[in-house]
Formats: structure tokens, C-alpha cells, sequence
């Protein structure tokens, strides 16, 4: 019976924004973008459009999203945003990671992208336009990825923690203290192989449509580059996310490296107790910036 209601109302639900969205204005990149997409279609394989897209669309993705993190290090202004002002970004450590990541993207992350094309065929996903689930339906596609990335994320990296292994796989990523965006997939290659099945799962679980596989690569760049960002930037839509952790939640677990284990969302951490530490620098912190307003 419960699972009959759940269904009802996810049923409901989609309903009422399929409902809400027939009243929405015709988006006016849908038809370059179907066109766009049409032509790769017509002009690649499905090998091609699932190996070499699918790694277009994450280094792409990737490295535009760490330029705005890249570029606040130069604007004075943005510097009352970073979290830890004492520990600026260095030329060294940034050419350090640079190198690090690509040869995680090309030589360990890259093998995995050539098996997506046999995942879709295994699976019989579709590419074609018509079968393209609606935007909606991405985003909660997404969003249930996410969830089941963070379950994942919390369990296995709290486990990279344990001081038997730490030092053998973990400490790599922990290498900078003050996190900035680029970092975010710096890591030991056995690191990249566990935390990253992840975000496979969800794909597993939720994939009708080789556009989600993008869809959620560039979702799950966004989160990652922004909470190792370094700067907690007012405005973020991010933000708006529920439960969602943000930059200065997973920047006191690189200053602190004991708790704030989850990837994403709050509320593992929350459960098991492992945020308080978190919880107990806030307030300590509240505090001395309430002395120093009544000072001045």
C-alpha cells in the first residue's frame, strides 16, 4: 500500500509539472540545440558521440567551471569571499594539480569514458531527439544521482579516512589544505576508481537517455568545483539546493580533515554526528565577529 501511494504521488507530481510547463514560453535555444544535435547524430557514431562527447563535455566542463575560481585570486574585491585568507592559491601548487589532473582525466578517467558506449548498447539507451526526456525529468534525474553520489561519498570517504589507509590513498587529495576549484578531482588514481563508481550508480539506476549521462557530468562538476572553490560567494543558486553543503562546509573538512564527510548534501553527516566539529566552529567563529562588531 505505501509503495502504491509513493507511486500516486510521484505521479501526481510529474502531472502538475508537466501541467505547469505546457504554459511556459517555447525556449528559444530548444531549436538550435535540437538541430545541434541532429547534426552530431547524423555526422558521428555512437561510439564516437559516446567516448569522445562524453570526454569533450567533461573537460570542457571542467575547466570553464574552475575559471571564475581561477580569476577571483586577482580581484582584490572577491578576497573578503575566500574562506581562508591566510592561505592564498600558489603558481606551484596550481601547476602541481594541473599536471595530476591530466593524467587522472587521460589515463584513469579516460578507460571509463571508452566503456560508455558499450554501457548505453548493454542497457539499449537511446540517442535519438525524440526520445530525449524532458527538462524536468533531467533534473530530477539528477538530483536522485546526486543523492545516491552522496550516500556513496560519505561512507567510502569517511572509510579513506581511517588512519590504517589515509596515508596511502586519501592524503594525496589532501595535499592543500585551502582547497581552490581545480583541486576538486586531484587525487590519488585508486581515489578517482572508488568515489568516482559513485557516480555511476546513479547512471545505473536512472539512465533513459545518453543525454543524462552529460547532464549529470556537468551537475556533478558544478557541485564538486564549487564546495572546493575556497570562496563562499553570496548569490549562489547552488545554495538554493536543499541540504545543499557548499563551500564552507567541505573547506573546514580540508582545514579540519576530521568530519564533514559528504559530498553534496547535509544531512549524513548531520545523522552520525560527524558535522559537529563544523557546528562548534561556526559558533565559536559567530561569536568573535560579534565581539569585534561591538568593538568597533
Amino acid at each position: 500500500m505505501a509503495m502504491n501511494d509513493s507511486v500516486n504521488i510521484l505521479n501526481s507530481a510529474y502531472l502538475a509539472v508537466e501541467y505547469i510547463d505546457s504554459f511556459l514560453p517555447d525556449n528559444p535555444l530548444q531549436q538550435p540545440f535540437k538541430n545541434a544535435w541532429n547534426y552530431m547524430l547524423d555526422n558521428y557514431t555512437k561510439f564516437q558521440i559516446a567516448t569522445w562527447g562524453s570526454l569533450i563535455v567533461h573537460e570542457v566542463s571542467y575547466f570553464l567551471l574552475c575559471v571564475p575560481g581561477f580569476i577571483f585570486q586577482f580581484i582584490p574585491y572577491m578576497q573578503k569571499y575566500k574562506i581562508q585568507q591566510d592561505k592564498p592559491e600558489t603558481w606551484e601548487k596550481q601547476w602541481k594539480c594541473f599536471k595530476t589532473l591530466l593524467f587522472n582525466h587521460f589515463f584513469i578517467q579516460l578507460p571509463l569514458i571508452c566503456g560508455t558506449y558499450y554501457f548505453t548498447e548493454y542497457f539499449n539507451i537511446p540517442y535519438g531527439w525524440e526520445e530525449m526526456p524532458r527538462w524536468y525529468v533531467l533534473v530530477a534525474q539528477c538530483f536522485g544521482c546526486a543523492v545516491i553520489e552522496d550516500a556513496w561519498h560519505y561512507f567510502l570517504h569517511r572509510l579513506l579516512h581511517h588512519k590504517r589507509i589515509y596515508k596511502y590513498i586519501h592524503k594525496v587529495h589532501h595535499e592543500f589544505v585551502s582547497p581552490f576549484g581545480m583541486q576538486a578531482e586531484y587525487a590519488h588514481p585508486l581515489e578517482t576508481l572508488i568515489l568516482g563508481t559513485g557516480f555511476f550508480i546513479g547512471i545505473v539506476v536512472f539512465c533513459n537517455h545518453v543525454v543524462l549521462l552529460w547532464a549529470w557530468v556537468i551537475c556533478r562538476l558544478m557541485e564538486t568545483i564549487d564546495v572546493h572553490s575556497g570562496y563562499d560567494v553570496p548569490l549562489n543558486p547552488l545554495h538554493l539546493v536543499p541540504f545543499y553543503a557548499g563551500a564552507r562546509f567541505h573547506d573546514f573538512h580540508h582545514m579540519n580533515f576530521i568530519g564533514n564527510y559528504a559530498s553534496t548534501f547535509t544531512w549524513w553527516d548531520r545523522i552520525f554526528g560527524t558535522d559537529s566539529q563544523f557546528i562548534a566552529y561556526q559558533e565559536k567563529e559567530k561569536k568573535k565577529q560579534f565581539i569585534t562588531k561591538k568593538k568597533s
